[in-house]
């Protein structure tokens, strides 16, 4: 791969990062705080976070094993997939590879940062082959980007078909995992000294069932992520996030013992929309929602939504004609929903 340097944006390589008060008494034992202009009143809410979020970072590398120097943490899985445009990427000139379809906030991220959007489209079983990704790219590709499990598709990406991109791509590789606790794929963030041009993002909100707090996490060589906190923004993860996460973080049993609910969960409801009239095909997934396509998908939706039951209409993405994705819910939710979806006004059922 390209050299570090060379990847990141000059500017950003040269940058002087801000310097905040926590940050300069590092290493020092300190009770008294006159370094801030906080307010002495109203703790603990009166101080600023620990900027660097050193002891939530500790608990994590634990739970994830990845060494705490090679996280870092986001004010959601959004921070962490727009820094590597700002951090990589020269406005009006790069460009990155993505598949497609998948998460939106991509390309999203990419129009915001003024860089060219290149998808690559999957095939019908929603896979990509190395070589499709490869082809996409020139001398300006600074990123490729692979979510999996794929999101709105739900499946794994090829395994050996992203380790090709890897060993090919002189670029960055970005792999987002968030669905990884549903998968039983080896996850790429074991992988991260095989790879110096690897990030691989995670999140709190899926497995962890702490989508509120707003916490995503990118694992990447300790360069890299030196580059990210030189620009993220000094406190930006804030106290309250980091306790809630501290405290989740706690009992990994329990988000084990979620999620093989939610896999039993899935099987079943996907065994029952197999005998919906209404559903034509049941993608394969290895995440916690399916993608099924319908007759009717739109109508279908509206249907669900008059009786207050909201699902994800994808007919509008492409591969996704006629597709709604089913995230997997309590057993109460989804007998809910399937009870619905048994009285709705087949034509074959007259």
């Amino acid at each position: 791969m390209k050299t570090l340097q060379e990847l990141t944006r000059p500017n950003i390589w040269s940058l002087a990062p801000y310097s905040s008060a926590r940050d300069e008494y590092s290493g020092h034992a300190a009770h008294v705080f006159l370094d801030a202009n906080e307010n002495p009143y109203n703790q603990p809410y009166n101080r600023y976070p620990d900027p660097l979020q050193k002891e939530l970072k500790s608990a994590i590398s634990k739970v994830k094993g990845v060494p705490a120097d090679n996280i870092f943490l986001g004010n959601g899985s959004d921070e962490a997939i727009d820094l590597p445009y700002r951090c990589f990427c020269r406005p009006g000139i790069d460009n990155v590879v993505a598949i497609e379809p998948t998460y939106g906030m991509y390309r999203v991220c990419a129009d915001i940062n003024n860089v060219e959007y290149r998808p690559v489209l999957l095939d019908e079983n929603y896979q990509i082959r190395a070589g499709q990704l490869l082809e996409a790219c020139d001398e300006y590709t600074k990123i490729i980007w692979i979510c999996s499990p794929n999101n709105p598709s739900g499946n794994n990406i090829l395994r050996d078909e992203i380790v090709k991109v890897l060993q090919s791509f002189g670029g960055i590789v970005i792999v987002d995992e968030a669905y990884s606790d549903f998968s039983s794929q080896k996850p790429f963030r074991n992988d991260l000294s095989l790879y110096p041009n690897l990030i691989v993002l995670n999140t709190m909100s899926k497995a962890w069932g702490c989508a509120a707090i707003r916490l995503g996490m990118a694992f990447a060589s300790k360069e890299i992520i030196d580059v990210f906190n030189k620009v993220k923004y000094p406190y930006n993860i804030n106290s309250l996030t980091q306790h809630q996460a501290l405290n989740a973080l706690k009992d990994p049993f329990e988000v084990d013992k979620w999620v093989r609910i939610l896999l039993l969960e899935r099987t079943r409801m996907i065994d029952a929309f197999r005998l919906l009239p209404i559903c034509k095909q049941i993608y394969h997934t290895d995440a916690n929602f399916f993608l099924a396509r319908m007759t009717d998908a739109q109508s279908i939706y509206s249907y669900l939504v008059d009786r207050g039951i909201i699902v994800r209409n994808r007919t509008r993405i492409q591969l996704c004609q006629n597709c709604i994705r089913v995230t997997i819910g309590t057993k109460t939710e989804n007998n809910e929903l399937l009870a619905a979806l048994r009285q709705y006004p087949h034509p074959s059922l007259g």
